[in-house]
Formats: C-alpha cells, sequence, structure tokens
C-alpha cells in the first residue's frame, strides 16, 4: 500500500529551513529529528534564502497586489459591459430605432 503523502504546514517549513540555515546541526540530523526527507530539507532552505529579501521589500505589496485585482475585474467587467452595449446596438439597428429615439 501507498504511503500518503504529508502536507506541512508553512510554520512547520519556516521552522525546519531555519534549522538548517543555523547550520548547527546537519541536514541528515534534522531531517532525522522532523521525519522529513533531506532533499526537503535542502528544498525549504533553498526556498527560503532566496525568499529572504522579500521581508525587507517595501510594505504595500499587499495593496500592489489588491490593486491588480481590483484592475483584473474591471477590465472584465468593461468587456462584459462593451459586449452588451454592441448586441444591444445591434438589435437597435435589426428595429430600426436610431440613437436619437432611445435618448429621448
Amino acid at each position: 500500500m501507498k504511503r500518503q503523502r504529508r502536507k506541512h504546514t508553512p510554520e512547520f517549513k519556516a521552522k525546519v529551513a531555519l534549522e538548517a540555515i543555523k547550520g548547527i546541526k546537519t541536514l541528515s540530523e534534522i531531517s532525522k529529528e522532523y521525519e522529513v526527507h533531506p532533499v526537503m530539507v535542502s528544498a525549504w532552505k533553498k526556498d527560503m534564502m532566496e525568499r529572504l529579501p522579500e521581508v525587507f521589500e517595501k510594505k504595500n505589496t499587499k495593496k500592489d497586489k489588491l490593486t491588480e485585482k481590483e484592475t483584473e475585474q474591471l477590465q472584465r467587467k468593461v468587456g462584459q459591459l462593451t459586449m452588451e452595449v454592441d448586441f444591444l446596438e445591434k438589435k437597435c439597428r435589426q428595429l430600426g430605432i436610431t440613437g436619437k429615439e432611445r435618448s429621448s
């Protein structure tokens, strides 16, 4: 029977990676202590080392991400409304309704 994969929390990964970065214990010792494969310890350590500079970047990155998300939503809405207007204009032309008649 296959062994089910374990899902480790970000906190657990950070704890293990931090121990590996400290260098007090070997990767083998850390992997035995936390019951994870040494390759995973190395991967988490590498990932943490690559992401550490992000900790010191400007604080409004969450705001930037929110703005990007809002922009995408608004662009989708504009696209939807444009399609609706085009559809309605086409139907008005088919029915012989001009723009002046619609505005009254």
